[in-house]
């Protein structure tokens, strides 16, 4: 080989990998998907069997508590009957040997003091059986619990590992997408006439179909309405995206998706021709880039606590 050619090859940069394309991305993250729910129901399992071993625990250590009061308490009897028997028997073996008592009589006593003795240590090496048992019980619970614990952190890294790494690739997911239309030099954009059946725009249309996948809105998006109130929805440049029926205050897992689909399309706005966002009686405007109150316009779906309104030029 020449050093005209090996200085070409030298000075040719390497290709660059190409870019994935949506289908590629949608296919790692469904099987990424899969995994994760896998390990979210390993999760929750794990978690239920760690209450469990808890309250078996907590149950055992209860039992062995009552166990030792018992032994205790038997033993303090069985050493005040030792001490007994052995006061009563020196004072009898005198007086057996002074030839002051019947020994028939004193040794029936004795037998008798024996078999009590003997009952005695009987039933209180049966608690200490118990008592050992319930000890061995509680310790074995603990371990478990403590096993658990140990299992239910490490799933929980790696299931917030997992969900970091879906939210990466749904990123780029919408990296791939730009909205459609033209683009002015002061960033804004020329506005498009809606159409399609749902008389929206090709730019709202993307922007439903991006938050639609990505947080599934499991209430319902609107979009086009007649009624002219000097807003985008009759021009097809405005959704609702739900988060209650009926003009219900949303539950707190409901917020939060709004919170979510707020922040994400502010993080896109410039990308996808993004105009404002209203959410909780607030609005938020691409030109400004940052949150002002709404004055009260005397309802939860007026004051949009129920939904999330995004308009595009």
């Amino acid at each position: 080989m020449t050093l005209g050619a090996v200085l070409l090859m030298a000075g040719t940069p390497a290709e660059a990998e190409p870019k994935p394309t949506v289908k590629q991305l949608k296919k790692e993250l469904s099987a990424l998907q899969k995994d994760s729910d896998k390990l979210i129901t390993e999760y929750y399992n794990s978690r239920i069997a760690q209450q469990k071993a808890e309250k078996s625990e907590k149950a055992a250590r209860e039992k062995l508590a009552a166990a030792q009061a018992v032994y205790e308490r038997e033993s303090v009897e069985l050493r005040a009957m030792a001490v007994s028997q052995y006061m009563g028997g020196e004072t009898g073996q005198l007086a057996l040997l002074a030839g002051n008592q019947d020994p028939s009589s004193f040794l029936g006593r004795m037998a008798l003091n024996q078999h009590l003795v003997d009952l005695q240590d009987a039933r209180l090496r049966g608690y200490a059986q118990v008592r050992d048992a319930h000890q061995q019980a509680k310790d074995e619970a603990d371990a478990r619990a403590k096993e658990l614990t140990s299992t239910v952190d490490d799933l929980e890294k790696r299931k917030k590992k997992a969900e970091k790494q879906i939210d990466r690739i749904k990123d780029k997911i919408d990296q791939l997408y730009t909205a459609p239309g033209v683009r002015r030099p002061d960033g804004t954009w020329v506005p498009q006439l809606p159409g399609g059946s749902d008389n929206i725009t090709p730019r709202m249309r993307l922007v439903k179909q991006l938050i639609g996948e990505r947080f599934d809105v499991p209430f319902g998006i609107g979009c086009y309405r007649t009624i002219q109130d000097g807003g985008e929805h009759p021009l097809g440049r405005a959704c609702d995206f739900m988060l209650s029926r009926g003009g219900a205050m949303p539950s707190a897992g409901e917020v939060e998706r709004g919170n979510q689909i707020a922040a994400w399309v502010i993080k896109n706005a410039k990308r996808l021709g993004i105009m404002y966002v209203i959410y909780r009686q607030r609005i938020w405007h691409v030109r400004t880039g940052t949150w002002r109150t709404m004055s009260d316009r005397g309802g939860t779906t007026a004051n949009h606590y129920d939904h999330a309104h995004i308009s595009v030029y």
